[in-house]
């Protein structure tokens, strides 16, 4: 069936401005994280410019086409994802400590990103066809299990990413019907193990954990980053630094010291927020905040107006995505969550990043346009 015109009478054009605005940020912001590279200032800006136009590609690709048709294809879209994490986990790049890359061609991707979006889509069918099914412990195991087989598998490649899966695997089990009272309690008893299992490990008793000391480490770092000043506690501390001196108003683009000379590692991707807090300073960071705020609100809108739960899902499970992604990485960067590496949506330089939240983006105004049964 052809798109039809009509249908935009319900885009949201307020929700489009937004993603404009904050991308257009994140251009300029980027251009002054990056002005000291000696070769091509504008490289990562070139590189992001291009980043968007194939994920705005994308995403009218995603709109053109009614999201219920998906309904039909999450075992396909399950199976791809499987292999192609599989083939990272066998073949992937090693780059940063982690095999996350895989390359085809010139091009460089991270089917983890991908994966996001496609597991969302699978778990809101998954979910869909078990309606009314969740509302105890024994009803949810089929949920894990299914959530199982590709968590395990992006946990080997990199624990933030896989972090954000379970975020989303607990925020759309919520949305279709299952008991809040028993999700906090798995959750909370998930927490305490968790906690448990590293006290433990760093107690004279030293059990052994299924992670690296260096990545227990860097995730614990935050609790006193002064321990190791030079080592897992550096770019805590350097953030804070930056975030610190920034006051008010900023030091003003291309002008902010930490970033400019360098001793902010990972500026233009994980700490992308510092250079905000240090160059356009708590007014500018704010400023920031509100565009976030202004599009998950629009975004859960979309999700309470959905014309079925199929929709509700996949809206809600974005909105899961990018609530951690932006809670962990402001965290981040004050000092106040672990240092995980998980970059700040449509503000963080990363093409896999960009071209997946601006399918997001896609699938959201998808379900927008449809809210209505259209009967022409």
């Amino acid at each position: 069936m052809p798109f039809n015109k009509r249908l935009l009478k319900n885009l949201d054009y307020v929700l489009i401005g937004n993603i404009i605005l904050i991308m257009s940020m994140s251009l300029l912001i980027l251009s002054s994280a990056t002005a000291n590279i000696a070769a091509d200032p504008l490289f990562y800006v070139k590189k992001h410019l291009l980043s968007i136009g194939l994920g705005v590609i994308c995403a009218v690709l995603i709109i053109s086409f009614d999201y219920t048709k998906l309904l039909r294809y999450d075992k396909y879209i399950y199976l791809l994802l499987i292999i192609l994490l599989l083939v990272v986990d066998i073949k992937g790049i090693v780059a940063k400590g982690g095999r996350q890359w895989l390359a085809l061609g010139p091009f460089v991707f991270q089917p983890s990103e991908f994966g996001k979006i496609m597991f969302i889509i699978c778990f809101a069918t998954f979910l869909v066809k078990r309606k009314g099914e969740l509302k105890t412990l024994r009803d949810l195991i089929p949920s894990f299990l299914y959530f199982a087989v590709p968590f395990l598998l992006i946990v080997i490649q990199d624990l933030g990413t896989a972090l954000v899966y379970l975020v989303i695997l607990f925020g759309m089990l919520y949305i279709a019907g299952a008991k809040p009272s028993l999700l906090l309690g798995i959750i909370g008893s998930g927490l305490a193990v968790v906690i448990l299992a590293v006290g433990l490990h760093l107690s004279p008793l030293q059990l052994p954990l299924p992670l690296e000391d260096y990545q227990i480490n860097r995730l614990t770092a935050f609790i006193d980053p002064y321990k190791d000043p030079h080592g897992t506690g550096y770019h805590i501390i350097q953030s804070l630094v930056a975030v610190g001196s920034g006051g008010p108003f900023g030091k003003g683009l291309y002008h902010g010291t930490q970033v400019q000379l360098n001793f902010l590692p990972e500026h233009h991707t994980d700490f992308i927020f510092s250079v905000v807090g240090e160059e356009l300073g708590f007014v500018g960071a704010a400023f920031i905040l509100l565009l976030y705020y202004i599009l998950l609100s629009r975004t859960l809108r979309t999700a309470f107006q959905a014309r079925d739960l199929f929709g509700r899902l996949v809206v809600g499970g974005i909105v899961c995505m990018w609530l951690f992604h932006i809670f962990e990485n402001v965290g981040m960067a004050i000092g106040l969550m672990p240092v995980t590496g998980i970059p700040l949506p449509f503000l963080s330089h990363g093409g896999s990043f960009m071209i997946t939240n601006l399918a997001a983006i896609g699938l959201i105004l998808n379900v927008q346009l449809r809210r209505e049964n259209m009967l022409f």
